[in-house]
């Protein structure tokens, strides 16, 4: 057994118990709240320097107007923070606020480790969200967290290089998978071969989903099984590897693991000229790559049996349900997502505030590029999108193998179809049906 299993199922056997103690600085610790009456509250995330810079500039508001409550924050890699924080919640130290991965709620939820924000609609204000935003902490008919942002993922098209090439830029309100694979196997032709028309992760969850909800289907349904048929993956897989051949997509083994910035990406190095990215990363994926990117909808929006792309975040704002300062804490949750100063200063690093009205009336503040990320998502916010269903536990193992199938496929090891048989197998097993 790995010690990433050792340490997850350790902390999952203990989910409920008591809030503990924890210590300043970066990395999951402890220690007493302070003397003099301040209530601490202790609130873990993941993230770089710049999202904790801007957190704690939010903070800093948020302590301002509330005299007598400190916020310590904790944050790290996002990596080992799933096992970190279940190792505290194993050991009674589980933090007031957290950060909640969108694989990880109904984990937390089932075993009644987090706070149920229903029974609390006059302390957290939920008013200003979407229907299918408050549907993204949901489990049943409880609430169990409020997004620290909305993203969507989209299509992004470098404008500089299919004007050198002169290949016209797909509308993204009408264009379908096979426009897409025309525009990739232009560019890739007028190129000479030196720019990939396209490329997107096979193996990305997200991706895939979307592609399922188009097809009729939920890749996961509302009671947590899977919800994908094999003929919808093989479809999946058939798609990209149709594209591969026929020279829009990049050869097997071109794409390497370079890193997850967007300054280390391909689309950087201009060796590749659309792909999906989520929505809030829209900024700095354009200033890697030039300034030049056109942000268009996912292929098939308005082509296929129903919408496939959701409002979704990247993750949610949760409160241990053996908090001790649970009144604070919900004062906190209150104010990241109701006020104005506070999405101001923590700015669109986990994307587009979830209150709408608060997304409009910061909007003139923000750069162009997250102006229309914020349009994109305000856009999507009014139109029938269907839910996002809450992912269920073993979704992890799912993601795992989707990956590792996919480069079955990439390398011509496996054929779609067998993939897709494989896949399905695999996932209904990790959900235990």
């Amino acid at each position: 057994m790995s010690r990433r299993t050792v340490l997850r199922t350790a902390g999952l056997a203990g989910l409920g118990v008591g809030l503990g103690t924890s210590a300043c600085g970066r990395g999951f610790g402890g220690g007493d709240d302070p003397e003099g009456g301040t209530v601490r509250l202790d609130m873990v995330w993941w993230g770089d320097a710049t999202r904790a810079e801007k957190t704690q500039a939010a903070l800093d508001i948020f302590q301002r107007k509330n005299p007598g409550v400190t916020v310590q924050v904790e944050y790290q890699d996002s990596g080992p923070y799933k096992d970190k924080l279940a190792t505290r919640f194993a050991a009674g130290d589980a933090p007031d606020v957290m950060a909640m991965r969108m694989d990880s709620l109904r984990e937390y939820a089932d075993r009644g480790a987090l706070l149920d924000l229903g029974q609390y609609a006059d302390a957290v204000d939920l008013t200003g969200l979407s229907e299918n935003a408050r549907a993204l902490a949901a489990v049943g008919d409880r609430t169990y967290g409020v997004p620290a942002g909305l993203n969507a993922i989209g299509f992004v098209v470098n404008r500089t290089l299919t004007e050198k090439y002169g290949v016209a830029v797909p509308d993204g309100n009408t264009w379908n998978w096979p426009d897409l694979a025309t525009f990739a196997r232009e560019v890739t032709r007028a190129s000479g071969g030196k720019v990939y028309g396209t490329n997107f992760e096979a193996y990305t969850l997200a991706n895939v989903i979307v592609f399922t909800r188009q097809r009729g289907e939920d890749f996961y349904t509302a009671d947590g099984g899977l919800g994908v048929s094999e003929a919808t993956v093989a479809d999946w897989f058939g798609m990209v590897e149709s594209m591969r051949a026929e020279g829009g997509f990049p050869p097997a083994g071109f794409i390497e693991k370079i890193g997850a910035s967007a300054e280390q990406s391909y689309l950087a190095r201009g060796s590749i000229a659309a792909q999906i990215i989520p929505t809030n990363n829209l900024l700095a994926f354009n200033a890697a790559a030039g300034g030049n990117l056109a942000l268009l909808r996912i292929p098939g929006e308005t082509q296929s049996p129903r919408r496939g792309q959701s409002v979704d975040c990247p993750h949610l704002w949760s409160i241990a349900a053996a908090s001790k300062h649970r009144d604070e804490a919900l004062r906190l949750l209150d104010f990241l997502v109701n006020d104005v100063e506070a999405s101001k200063a923590s700015g669109t690093t986990r994307g587009v505030p979830a209150n709408s009205t608060v997304a409009d009336e910061i909007k003139p503040t923000l750069s162009r590029d997250d102006q229309v990320a914020t349009e994109y998502l305000g856009g999507l916010q009014r139109e029938q999108l269907p839910r996002s269903y809450t992912y269920p536990p073993g979704s992890s193992k799912i993601a795992a193998s989707l990956e590792s199938i996919a480069a079955e496929v990439e390398f011509r090891r496996q054929t779609p179809r067998q993939a897709a048989k494989a896949f399905v197998e695999a996932g209904r097993k990790a959900l235990g049906r």
